[in-house]
């Protein structure tokens, strides 16, 4: 049976922060019972993940993660994606983004992969509005690497470290990259769309 969450979004926090920088980080949004039973239902479906970036039989040099969508057979880690929809529609009220739809995976960077600088929307080229990134594994240690490496909207760069119940929600079309991880590293990595194109 799911756990039941209701996550007390600070909206005066993300709004501001996402004005002045475009992203902001969230710790402890989630009671601990909840970040253990998503950890474990990733946990359980390791032999379903897939090897990201490939297309047509070719391996992306880009980003070596291992990934899996989230639906409807993974109710727990749909909690929080339905969490990010209602955060959305909150957060439209604010910005006119028109978010209405979530798409998200679980990701699992093992010992020495990575993702290399990109942007999730590059020249506003699909309808990722806002990207979200849920930690889950239980504990990180900074000399493990796989920190967030961002760059704000003022082209400032942020090293933003892995903890666990700790979610980084930031506009699409910022450049940012996965650092090497020396130890397992699990994610929900989601994103926030619109059904139709909606520049920031």
């Amino acid at each position: 049976m799911p756990i039941t969450i209701c996550p007390q979004w600070d909206l005066d926090k993300i709004i501001h922060a996402l004005d002045q920088d475009g992203f902001v980080l969230l710790d402890q949004v989630y009671p601990s019972e909840y970040v253990e039973a998503v950890r474990s239902e990733c946990i359980a479906h390791f032999m379903e993940f897939r090897q990201a970036g490939i297309q047509q039989g070719v391996v992306s040099q880009i980003r070596s993660d291992h990934i899996l969508w989230i639906n409807s057979e993974l109710p727990t880690a749909e909690q929080h994606t339905q969490a990010l929809l209602e955060l959305g529609q909150q957060l439209n009220q604010a910005f006119f983004f028109g978010i209405q739809e979530i798409e998200a995976h679980f990701a699992s960077y093992n010992s020495g992969e990575f993702y290399a600088l990109h942007r999730d929307n590059p020249q506003q080229k699909n309808n990722r509005v806002l990207s979200a990134v849920f930690y889950l594994h239980p504990e990180w240690q900074a000399s493990w690497g796989g920190q967030l490496r961002l760059q704000d909207k003022l082209g400032n760069w942020h090293i933003i470290e892995p903890h666990s119940n700790r979610i980084a929600i930031f506009q699409s079309d910022l450049l940012h990259e996965v650092l090497p991880a020396q130890q397992q590293r699990l994610s929900i990595t989601a994103w926030l769309r619109s059904r139709e194109h909606n520049a920031w």
